[in-house]
């Protein structure tokens, strides 16, 4: 099975410096085989975090540039077990996917983000157990999501 990575685990992945990189760095190198994929979302996501003066604040760092930002980017996407999925899916059927319903709008990215997978025979990765309850039951949630503790 391949694994879409949500933003904070493909920060995860590629920051040296996150707190859970070497957590992600183990369970990607055991993983990685079975491919692994990003999305508009996760990789505009993944620079718009990086430049944030507040993630370099988090990190006691310079402000990261944006051409630092895509280069890391450029690079993690580059391996060869990558693979890019096309959003291509209206908001229709992320909510006949999310069986567990949405209560909010902080949930609206992560309910795209578990569609995607869901349509293309993924998993889910992430460190937010709370997506889990976009998912009605415990088998749909074991089949499609996958949290790192």
């Amino acid at each position: 099975m391949r694994y879409l990575f949500d933003i904070n685990a493909l920060i995860a992945l590629a920051w040296p410096q996150q707190t859970q990189h070497q957590q992600m760095k183990l369970w990607f190198d055991a993983q990685h085989a079975e491919g692994w994929a990003t999305c508009a979302f996760t990789q505009a996501g993944f620079v718009r975090i990086l430049t944030q003066p507040a993630f370099a604040n988090l990190h006691n760092l310079e402000p990261i540039k944006l051409s630092l930002a895509s280069a890391l980017l450029q690079t993690n996407i580059s391996h060869k077990k990558h693979a890019f999925l096309n959003l291509d899916f209206d908001f229709d059927a992320v909510l006949s996917t999310c069986t567990g319903g949405l209560q909010g709008h902080r949930q609206i990215t992560d309910a795209y983000l578990l569609t995607l997978a869901i349509q293309n025979k993924c998993k889910l990765v992430t460190f937010d157990s709370g997506i889990g309850s976009l998912l009605a039951t415990a088998a749909e949630r074991q089949k499609h999501l996958f949290v790192l503790n």
